[in-house]
């Protein structure tokens, strides 16, 4: 066992107990810690979940091959996570929260557009998994013939909610130590349900699905990527702040790549082979993404299972809270960054409520929220990898939160590429299965791809579209000015 893992699953050291004080505030010097392999921890513990396993079914109800899936999957989660680690380098050389170092690029107050954009996606996907996390429960206390009513999703929800909660109320030193405690427990028990459920396969079935056309392999790719690390890359220099400035930038990228993508690309696999093999568990992982596959198991291991899939979803819900409170904060809510998590898990509550107790179904709904919302944080993904691109100089933590200060109060085009690049993306998907999203994909027709009833209207060009425009525009357009942002500190120097 490593130094830094004994260390993170070790009672002594009183600072997980505490709750962090730091909000959105640069890092001080005497504060920054740790090596860039710590970023594992968090990153493996938040994508460990077996919800990944669900993603296989999702994956090729796009229409497509098995051999095509495993394409889509190693290159939509590896190249996703790749980007959460070029954007992690900016958390080592700013010190502060992700979207505070974003102000560079959009000015201190223009930055509240993408903050709030930010704390609505990371909102959204703790309220996802906290669902995920209190159906499954229930699932599992049918199977094993205990009560499976109200009583038990009430509870169930409390003791879930109590742990995402807390994780992102007391901060970053108990979250680091949460994250090794999870990794250890779901990546052992993950194992034990590859085993069990292995002969369930029949690769006969899996090997013969039909190739899908190139659209549908286009719209897979980008709802893996939109799924995986394209979910994070609005948080991920939250966890790399604390790193001296001096860490390695190689290892800061290779750390939270490997990190997010190991676990992913391990369930996406089997997950793949197991949905391929049924259609009826495909059909009920709609309903229920983690309980569906608790019918796979022998009563004995139930257990643990719902032991496994209420850790790895509460590993990825405690740094979406955690986020999203330090995202509120960034968009100009002056409250203590605990109690921005607080009042973000009170929402998540209510989220959960509605969901489970009144909306039933409700994946495709979060599936239109997801592509919608992706194609947002793509917008903003692009403007903040060129920004991230043309400055060769590390952040200067006063001008971060002055509007007077070198990166300006609002910077128009910034702002400007965001809102067109995200019309141009909603412009490009179809959610025709969320209601109240019907109204995207207008320019599918005008463009000669057939219109929302043709073959690229389910490719999710949008996102890919948002992500490209934005960062080719900044890069040009930003170049000048960043070049006179890094003179000046030369000359406030002198």
């Amino acid at each position: 066992m490593t130094d830094e893992l004994s260390e993170l699953l070790g009672t002594g050291g009183g600072n997980a107990l505490r709750v962090e004080e730091n909000g959105i505030n640069v890092i001080s010097e005497a504060e920054r810690k740790g090596l860039p392999r710590e970023l594992f921890w968090p990153w493996f513990g938040a994508n460990v979940s077996v919800l990944g396993l669900s993603y296989g079914s999702w994956i090729l109800g796009f229409g497509i091959s098995f051999w095509q899936a495993i394409v889509v999957g190693l290159i939509g989660i590896v190249f996703s996570f790749w980007l959460c680690g070029v954007i992690a380098t900016a958390g080592k050389r700013g010190s502060a929260p992700t979207m505070v170092l974003s102000r560079a690029a959009y000015g201190v107050r223009g930055n509240r557009l993408p903050s709030a954009i930010s704390w609505l996606l990371c909102v959204g996907w703790e309220t996802f998994l906290s669902v995920i996390a209190v159906l499954a429960t229930s699932t599992v206390f049918t199977r094993l013939g205990w009560s499976s009513g109200t009583g038990v999703k009430v509870i169930a929800m409390l003791v879930i909610g109590a742990l995402i909660i807390g994780g992102g109320v007391m901060g970053f030193d108990l979250i680091m130590r949460m994250q090794a405690i999870i990794t250890v427990v779901t990546g052992v028990l993950t194992v034990v349900f590859i085993v069990l459920t292995f002969d369930h396969i029949s690769w006969h079935v899996v090997s013969h699905a039909p190739s899908g056309s190139m659209e549908s392999l286009i719209g897979a790719l980008v709802f893996v990527m939109t799924g995986f690390g394209l979910g994070w890359v609005n948080t991920a220099a939250d966890y790399s702040r604390y790193l001296p400035r001096k860490s390695s930038t190689r290892g800061v990228v290779w750390w939270t790549t490997f990190g997010g993508s190991i676990a992913p690309l391990i369930l996406v696999f089997f997950g793949l082979l197991l949905a391929g093999s049924s259609k009826t568990l495909s059909s009920a992982i709609s309903n229920d993404p983690v309980g569906a596959l608790a019918n796979l198991l022998p009563t004995w291991f139930l257990v643990p299972f719902v032991i496994v899939a209420i850790l790895g979803l509460v590993g990825g819900a405690v740094l979406d809270i955690y986020s999203s409170g330090l995202s509120l904060l960034a968009a100009g809510i002056r409250i203590p960054r605990f109690a921005a998590a607080g009042v973000d898990g009170v929402i998540m509550l209510i989220g959960t409520i509605y969901i489970v107790f009144v909306s039933g179904r409700f994946l495709y709904q979060f599936e239109g929220f997801l592509i919608t919302v992706g194609v947002l944080i793509a917008a903003w993904c692009g403007v903040f990898l060129g920004d991230l691109v043309v400055r060769k100089k590390d952040y200067v933590d006063a001008d971060l939160f002055d509007n007077a200060g070198r990166y300006g109060d609002a910077r128009v085009t910034p702002i400007v590429t965001t809102i067109v690049a995200s019309i141009l993306g909603w412009g490009l998907v179809t959610n025709s299965l969320a209601s109240w999203l019907t109204w995207q994909g207008y320019l599918l027709k005008p463009f000669g791809l057939g219109g929302k009833t043709g073959a690229w209207a389910y490719a999710n060009l949008g996102v890919l579209a948002a992500l490209v425009l934005s960062f080719a525009v900044t890069v040009l357009a930003s170049r000048g000015q960043v070049r006179q942002q890094e003179a000046s500190e030369v000359s406030s120097a002198v």
